[in-house]
């Protein structure tokens, strides 16, 4: 069950009046025993809902939670939905194609994945894009970057690809000899295994549930730099 911002402080609110002016019944309220209990109490309960809250955030941003995708979803297609209540898009898990021609089992995925992370920033990938919105704005953001439509338009054509996987591993060997843009992404002298662990992270980034950031994503004139 989710709880909105406004529900959790009138819920604290609430709570703390109740207790307050029960342990200070027969205390004025302009007593100084019953601010110290309203002190004492407001504490108590705002750090229980800050350990209710922490708890609650750990479990939904796990692998495999509601929001986060498990390691395996690399061996799924994974597109968008208009989801018309929320007003925004969300992932969309398909039928398990594989990544590269194998499917990876958990562990397998997660060293993957965990290998590309480690390879960007490695080579400070942030310093020109951004992740969830964190890092630099020179270049395109890279939450949504596997969906890019880029990628099946343009490039797939250009190298000759079947898949995206393949088009994206094929770009990033050498980018400065396929069309970007006014700005050129430099070659990040990427081994063959660091290739294909960058476009597992990037592929299983795209399927987290971002509440629709970036906003208007695909949308031709409002990708946010491309």
């Amino acid at each position: 069950m989710e709880y909105s911002w406004i529900e959790i402080t009138v819920a604290a609110l609430f709570l703390t009046a109740a207790i307050t002016l029960w342990i200070s019944r027969g205390s004025g309220w302009l007593s100084w025993r019953f601010w110290r209990n309203a002190m004492v109490v407001s504490s108590l309960v705002m750090s229980g809902i800050l350990l209710w809250l922490t708890v609650d955030t750990v479990n939904k941003v796990r692998p495999g939670a509601g929001r986060v995708p498990p390691w395996t979803v690399i061996n799924h297609e994974i597109g968008l939905q208009w989801d018309p209540e929320r007003r925004w898009e969300v992932p969309v898990i398909g039928k398990e194609t594989g990544f590269f021609g194998k499917v990876y089992s958990p562990q397998e995925a997660y060293a993957l994945i965990n290998k590309g992370k480690l390879t960007i920033q490695s080579r400070n990938c942030m310093e020109c894009h951004t992740l969830l919105g964190n890092g630099a704005y020179f270049a395109p953001d890279l939450t949504r970057s596997w969906l890019d439509p880029w990628w099946k338009e343009r490039i797939m054509p250009i190298v000759g690809a079947k898949t995206r996987e393949a088009a994206m591993k094929a770009w990033l060997i050498n980018p400065p000899q396929y069309p970007q843009g006014k700005r050129i992404m430099p070659n990040l002298g990427l081994t063959d295994e660091e290739l294909t662990a960058v476009v597992a992270f990037l592929k299983w980034m795209s399927a987290i549930n971002t509440n629709g950031f970036p906003p208007y994503f695909g949308q031709k004139g409002r990708t946010g730099g491309r």
